[in-house]
């Protein structure tokens, strides 16, 4: 069994239909997030959401993929040292 790494996941959701698909895919991998944040920025027009995470490193490269891939959305992971 994989060692489990603490991650932030980077979230920008530029096509505001997509937030429900991000949202579903967030609640499906719940049990791996310890919190998140999300704020609109308005004045941009998009979401920009934070997640912190404490899962095998496989399975948070493959959320940010899936977050990834959805039209308008840009995902990133930073991975800790710990």
């Amino acid at each position: 069994m994989e060692d489990n790494r603490l991650a932030v996941i980077s979230i920008i959701v530029h096509d505001l239909s997509s937030a429900a698909q991000v949202n579903a895919l967030l609640s499906e991998y719940g049990d791996f997030i310890a919190g998140r944040m999300g704020v609109p920025y308005r004045q941009k027009g998009v979401s920009v959401i934070c997640v912190v995470a404490d899962a095998p490193a496989d399975v948070l490269n493959r959320l940010t993929g899936r977050i990834g891939a959805l039209s308008g959305v840009t995902a990133k992971t930073l991975f800790g040292k710990i």
